[in-house]
Formats: C-alpha cells, structure tokens, sequence
C-alpha cells in the first residue's frame, strides 16, 4: 500500500511546509471549505472512517449527532494524549506528520462551525509539541487558518502527565485547569463540553485521516481496507519482535501477516504465545486467532477488542501472571480515584496478583479474581476499571493453568524457587 499518513515519516523535517505542500498536501483542506458543512458530514459518513482512540465510533455519525446547527461557540479537541501501554501511533502522527494533523484539524473546524480548537498533547511528547507549533506557525504565515467563515484559533496543550486525561471529558477538564476526572452523563460533551459548550474530541489518527478523504474521495478511502476493513490504520508493535514499531497498512491486515512479517516475528529461540492486539486495555489474542483481519468487527468476534491497534507481545519466556502484574500496576497507579470500584478495586486486583506470582496465593484468590472482574467494572464511573480487568479476566481462563501452577507449586514456575 502506498504511504499515506508515513510518507513524511523519514523526513529531514517533518514540519516544512513547503514539502508537505509539494507531496499534495492542503488539496483535502482546499476542496472542503468550497462545500456545505453538511455534506462534508455526509462525506465523512459514506468513508465508513472510525474512531481510531479505541471505541471504533463511527466518525461521521459523531459529527452529525453534534449537530451542524449547535449553539455557539462550538470547540474541537484533537486527543493527543497518547498514554495507552503499548500504542505508540500517534507519537509517530506528532514528529513524522504534524500537518496531517493540523491539516485534518481545518477540516474539521470548517465543517463543525468552530474557531477555537485544541492540539492535547501527552506530556512525555513535549519535544513533538515543539514539532507542531512549528508546524502550526508556517500554517498560520501561509493563511491555512483562515476559514470561509472566520479564524481558527488552534492551541496546543501539553499536558501534565495522567493516563485519565484520555477520557473524552476528564481531557476537558485538563484544559479547563481542573482536576481530570470525567464527567457525569448525560449531558453528553457533544452538547455541553468545554466550558459547557458543545464540543466534538476525535482521536490523533481519526483527524490525521481527514486530509486523504477530502483529497481523493470517501470510495478512495474504502478502497484501501482489505478482508472487510476500511481505510488504512497506523498498527504499533512492541515487546520481542524482531522489528518492533509503527506500520501503516490496510486496515483489516491479519495479525499473522502484521507480527510476522511486517514487524519480522520474534527474536531467535522464541515461541509467540499471545498478543494484547490494541493496547493493555484489550484480551488477549491467542495464536489461533492469529489469521483474523485486524479491524473492529472481525476482532470483536473472536473475543478481544482493536482498541488502539497497538500489539504487546507475549513470547513463552515471559510469565502471564507477571506480565499481568505489570498492566495492572499501571492502571492501579493512574486512576484518578473519582470513584471507589476503581480507586479501591484495582490496587486489590494487583495485590492479588503479585501475591500469585510470589508464590503465596491460593485458589480462593483465583476465585477472587474472577469475582472482582464481574464486581468492578459495571459499577465504575468510566472505561478504566473495564478496560483494566480485560486482560485480566481473558487472562484467567486462556493462562488458567499458570495460574493454578503458581498456587500449586508455591513459586514463579518461570522463575523458579526464589531464596
């Protein structure tokens, strides 16, 4: 497949905007602001474009449920906020393509009627911050802001470093100064976000893909997905591949083709016995799923989630239990603590789990577990508890007898005895 979101990747200097312009750059932005914001919607719908943060929404249809005719004034938030272990694609978005994004970001002021937006950034990305406001100042030399009814305002905010922020209103909270905890529902951001102004948040990715719609066309878009997919996807791959990163590929490549040969299997003498395929916040895929397209629904019918399209790695020198130790540590660690399922619930699930791998857990704390994950997440506030406990629970029944060889054997049966 030909480079699209990549293709300025390996430049010298991804910001220039003379080289973006050269390589058909703008021509998307262009054509969009001579239609009717309507059909832009329309558009956006028929190029089946979905949320590429983790739920899969389709993008359109979030626009048109915002409304063309919102009261003003209306915000845009691009989520920037990478902080999900294991999805490093918008890092690449932000040094290799920053005007994709502000390019993408136009579009979509144009089409919702706004002229303040906001860039949110993760705080550990703030050199590519620098690479965007860069990008961001020849944009606004060469006139690109100004839109058919009015400036665009664009900020971008870096934040201050909290997995929370990536919630589509705990982030509107962030820009606001307040504490990121989200946002009681109804009513919905669409209607009362920012300030309590309608407000539309899209994903890095979901944004970056706007410029290719508009300059070749919503059937051009859906042409690029194979095996039922539509459009392309940026995937990441981490843990032992032998080459680890981010591949631009038609959405809907199988896992098999994506680990083995794009990314070249895993280093020598190691044996693939699992893949978290969209971030730790997804279940696990198991090798006998390997051949299933990767986008949103084939996936959701073998059990686990696209999530971010980033793949943690599991070889058979790596123990479950620990690597389940590990994600939940990081979730336990970023709860924002607004409710008690999750403030309380997710140190108790990593406490179990480190006492399994030390060796001195029993079968009621595997009973416990499973307990837990029906428990915890239908009575938390947000997605994080949820999207903590999948691994977790698809971890219980696909490594069950780890687990019971924990119990059993009083140790790490990887590591072993331990003096």
């Amino acid at each position: 497949m030909e480079a699209i979101l990549s293709r300025h990747f390996a430049d010298p200097d991804p910001a220039d905007l003379r080289a973006y312009r050269d390589a058909g750059g703008y021509v998307g932005l262009a054509r969009a602001v001579q239609m009717d914001p309507a059909d832009i919607i329309a558009e956006l719908e028929k190029s089946g474009l979905r949320g590429c943060g983790g739920a899969g929404f389709p993008t359109g249809l979030k626009w048109r449920l915002r409304g063309v005719d919102a009261p003003e004034p209306r915000y845009l938030v691009c989520n920037l906020d990478e902080t999900e272990p294991g999805s490093i694609k918008d890092r690449a978005l932000l040094f290799g393509a920053p005007h994709h994004i502000l390019e993408g970001m136009f579009i979509a002021a144009h089409a919702l009627g706004v002229r303040y937006a906001v860039v949110f950034v993760r705080g550990e990305y703030a050199a590519g911050a620098r690479v965007l406001e860069k990008a961001l100042h020849q944009a606004r030399e060469a006139g690109l802001m100004r839109l058919p009814d009015g400036d665009l305002r664009l900020d971008i905010h870096v934040s201050l470093g909290r997995y929370i922020c990536g919630e589509d209103s705990a982030i509107l909270n962030a820009i606001e100064g307040k504490r990121a905890n989200p946002r009681k529902k109804p009513p919905h951001i669409s209607q009362q976000g920012l300030w309590q102004q309608p407000t539309t948040v899209n994903n890095a990715e979901s944004i970056a893909h706007l410029p290719g719609i508009f300059a070749h066309g919503a059937d051009w878009f859906r042409s690029l997905g194979v095996n039922g997919g539509v459009g392309s996807k940026l995937y990441s791959v981490c843990g032992p591949a032998k080459r680890p990163g981010v591949f631009e590929l038609p959405m809907g490549t199988t896992a098999q083709e994506i680990l083995f040969e794009h990314a070249g299997g895993l280093q020598p003498g190691r044996t693939l016995r699992a893949v978290l395929p969209g971030g730790s916040s997804t279940p696990f895929l198991m090798p006998e799923h390997f051949d299933t397209p990767m986008h949103f629904d084939a996936v959701a019918k073998v059990g686990s989630r696209l999530g971010t399209g980033g793949f943690i790695l599991m070889d058979d020198r790596q123990c479950p239990v620990d690597f389940l130790v590990a994600t939940t540590r990081f979730f336990a660690r970023e709860s924002c603590g607004f409710c008690t399922p999750c403030r309380e619930g997710l140190p108790y699930v990593r406490w179990l789990l480190e006492r399994i791998e030390a060796g001195e857990g029993s079968a009621e704390d595997i009973a416990t577990l499973h307990q837990l994950g029906g428990q915890i997440a239908p009575n938390s506030f947000c997605a994080l508890a949820p999207g903590a406990l999948m691994p977790v629970l698809s971890g219980l029944h696909a490594f069950a007898d780890d687990f019971e060889a924990h119990v059993r054997l009083g140790h790490c049966p990887y590591r072993g005895p331990q003096s």
